[in-house]
């Protein structure tokens, strides 16, 4: 364990449990660091994935070593979000190579360099502050495809010598691509949005409009229980039950459907699933005993689905910055609305 030794341009060793020792390099102490992930390593990747720590989730940006490189090593690029790095040096399990950590704020590597922030400068900047010249003897980066739209291989060489080479979509691809001379397959280059992946980031949707959730649902059963004999609470289970369901339908359902679900836009995915689960609420005569009603829950829950399916596509592969901006200036004033005016239908409905 590195404690008292410093690394290269004096950047501090690390002082973590997936760093397992040191390489002496001319340019100093490179932190030598575990391809194999730990329980503790699996424990955050579970909180992470449902927004505990979501933010600080990072690891130092700076070189590091994965087994026992040499100057002839290979030198993998990787964001600062320790998802991103954990699954990088797990797939290089076996592999004497170099790591080369980019400050990305603590994002990874797709949404950052959408952000600029896995960029050209952050490459040249990291390069030279490590004093990687000084470390391999070749000039040549793997950078993850993923990270592609913030970097130029173009002006990468020409400001710190070192050519750029797109690997793999995936981390588990790299040692294919290692053994086929740095090639990747057409299957390689494919962005894949599988039912595995999606449900992956279920968890982190949900518990980020948990809250917005639990409010809807208070101020409703409030509203809701005002009646013309006073004012009851046996309406606040039904109340609670009906939003929650239209939270999970949104956060789970959809993205679960995704591919399957008509229409392009995915406020309009979640549209079908909301009037799919109004249509069980109103055959189980849960939606109310006026028209009022029925159509206040029926605005109520399309506003929640929808919303909730629109937050996905900034998740999701399906859409670029500019289409979910469009979508969501589009989607979102009617959704707003849609729950004001399904609020003051259900309430008056009810009263």
């Amino acid at each position: 364990m590195l404690e008292e030794k410093t690394c290269c341009c004096s950047r501090p060793a690390l002082n973590e449990d997936w760093v397992i020792g040191n390489v002496e390099t001319p340019a100093g102490v490179i932190p030598q660091v575990r391809t194999l992930l730990t329980k503790k390593d699996k424990v955050g990747a579970i909180k992470v994935r449902c927004a505990i720590g979501r933010n600080n989730y990072i690891v130092t940006p700076g070189l590091y070593a994965a087994g026992s490189p040499t100057d002839e090593s290979m030198v993998f690029v990787s964001a600062n979000y320790k998802l991103s790095f954990d699954h990088l040096r797990r797939a290089l399990d076996g592999i004497d190579c170099w790591i080369l950590v980019l400050d990305t704020k603590g994002v990874n590597v797709w949404c950052a360099a959408g952000k600029r922030t896995f960029s050209t400068d952050e490459i040249i900047n990291q390069v030279i502050e490590t004093e990687l010249l000084r470390i391999v003897s070749h000039h040549k980066l793997i950078v993850p495809q993923l990270g592609a739209p913030g970097v130029s291989a173009v002006n990468v060489r020409k400001e710190c010598g070192f050519s750029v080479i797109y690997g793999p979509v995936r981390a588990n691809d790299i040692p294919a691509f290692i053994n086929a001379d740095f090639k990747a397959t057409p299957e390689m280059r494919k962005v894949q949005f599988t039912l595995r992946d999606r449900i992956a980031v279920i968890p982190v949707e949900l518990v980020i409009w948990f809250k917005q959730a639990l409010g809807i649902a208070v101020v409703l059963s409030l509203l809701s229980g005002i009646t013309h004999d006073g004012y009851t609470f046996t309406v606040m289970p039904k109340v609670f039950g009906m939003v929650f369901a239209g939270w999970l339908t949104g956060g789970a359902i959809v993205p679960a459907l995704l591919p399957w679900l008509p229409g392009r836009s995915f406020a309009i995915k979640g549209l079908w699933c909301a009037i799919i689960l109004w249509g069980i609420f109103f055959i189980s005569k849960l939606t109310g005993s006026t028209m009022l009603e029925n159509s206040g829950w029926l605005l109520m829950l399309s506003a929640i689905v929808s919303f909730m399916s629109l937050n996905f596509t900034g998740t999701s592969t399906y859409t670029s910055m500019s289409g979910v901006k469009k979508e969501m200036k589009i989607a979102m004033p009617i959704q707003i609305a849609a729950v004001i005016a399904g609020l003051i239908f259900i309430v008056w409905g009810g009263f």
